[in-house]
């Protein structure tokens, strides 16, 4: 079975067509400039990546350009169209909807087109890639998979917020959560990789990029994770400022002359180790200058590493325990420091951390030494390959 995985954004789409048997990636790349100018770049496995510019009014042009690069005779991966059997799409924020993926039909696209509101950035966008895909591969099947599904297994005290129930009852204001499909990919493989059963391991998963979240996996369910209604909340990020007093951006709104919008986008885009450093959102840009003795770099990095142990400590007492950390994402993969500095402020949980192990760079790797009473992980996220994984059991079952 050959899997089309779609990431659509406002005006990009990413793409993979996955061969589910093999799990084999057979192509992938992205469109972007999407209703501005339009750029392809497709990139067959073991060949070289391509470049087209070309006129993309809409997603729909988008999607006929990535199937025509599919099945382009010359360096295309499929003999004709008929050879994808499946599409799955990433969808961001599913509400309460839905706690797994499922097969998309009109009433779930309606269903999903609720929930806008909730994630008015990424839903919308989501949906175009859906409709885009349905009009030029109408007979074939397509399956929804949730940022926020993994997280609907949390209980109440961990979801609720200390507001007025009634805006619950209302409006569904509650901690969702987000980076699912990370978190739920790399909980289990780090189960795989241990060999241990994924139901009896208490897992904290530690996702960190750019957008950055923490998950408490308790025996293979999510218990409790950083983000929230939205991903503001939480951890510090590149621009995102993650939990702040609320007073703080009522105190500065009435200072710098600022109305909700102008709060949101400091919150959002100018905040975070940005923010703090004053230098780039980029943790790599920030590793150089604090390197050259930059002392606001320094800071910013301290904040980030400051708040992951907040979480990771929380969790643990939390789950009562914690018997793996793993560490994923841009970040978390490939920062061997952050990582050192993490977890040398972890020695009160038993965890002790192999430094040449460390070293590692965006493979699959135990960190911790062999008598760590807490087996530290790196753990390379998939979300295609596990959107993928989804779609086929969707497809198989309906």
């Amino acid at each position: 079975m050959n899997v089309l995985v779609i990431n659509c954004g406002s005006s990009s789409l990413k793409y993979q067509v996955i061969n589910a048997d093999s799990e084999e990636v057979l192509a992938k790349g992205l469109c972007e400039r999407i209703g501005i100018d339009g750029r392809l770049v497709y990139q067959p496995e073991g060949g070289e990546k391509e470049t087209t510019e070309a006129d993309m009014p809409t997603h729909t042009e988008a999607v006929r350009m990535v199937l025509d690069a599919l099945v382009n005779p010359k360096t295309g991966v499929l003999k004709s169209l008929e050879e994808i059997d499946a599409v799955g799409h990433r969808l961001v924020h599913g509400g309460e909807a839905f706690a797994a993926s499922t097969l998309i039909t009109d009433e779930v696209v309606a269903a999903v087109d609720e929930c806008s509101d909730l994630a008015p950035l990424h839903n919308p966008a989501n949906l175009i890639g859906v409709r885009a895909c349905k009009e030029v591969l109408p007979n074939v099947p397509m399956v929804g998979v949730f940022d926020t599904a993994f997280h609907q297994t949390m209980p109440e005290e961990a979801f609720l917020y200390g507001i007025p129930y009634e805006y619950y009852e209302k409006y569904k204001v509650r901690k969702y959560g987000f980076h699912g499909t990370s978190h739920s990919y790399v909980s289990k493989r780090a189960a795989e990789i241990l060999d241990k059963p994924y139901d009896s391991l208490k897992t904290i998963v530690c996702h960190l990029g750019n957008g950055a979240s923490i998950c408490a996996v308790e025996n293979g369910k999510s218990v409790d994770t950083s983000m929230g209604l939205s991903p503001l909340e939480g951890l510090v990020m590149g621009t995102r400022s993650g939990d702040i007093d609320p007073s703080a951006m009522e105190f500065i709104a009435k200072k710098e002359n600022l109305d909700m919008a102008g709060i949101m986008n400091v919150l959002n885009k100018e905040s975070g180790v940005y923010g703090v450093s004053g230098v780039s959102s980029d943790f790599r840009d920030l590793e150089q200058a604090a390197k050259e003795g930059n002392k606001r770099a320094q800071i910013a990095r301290k904040v980030f590493v400051h708040r992951v142990l907040k979480y990771i400590g929380a969790y643990a007492a939390s789950m009562n325990g914690v018997d793996v950390i793993c560490f994923t994402a841009g970040l978390g993969e490939n920062d061997g420091s952050i990582r050192e500095m993490i977890c040398n402020n972890l020695g009160y949980l038993g965890i002790s951390i192999d430094k040449e192990a460390n070293q590692v760079h965006g493979e699959e790797k135990v960190i911790s030494t062999s008598d760590s009473k807490v087996k530290v992980l790196v753990v390379p996220t998939n979300e295609e390959l596990a959107i993928c994984r989804e779609t086929v059991e969707i497809i198989k079952n309906k």
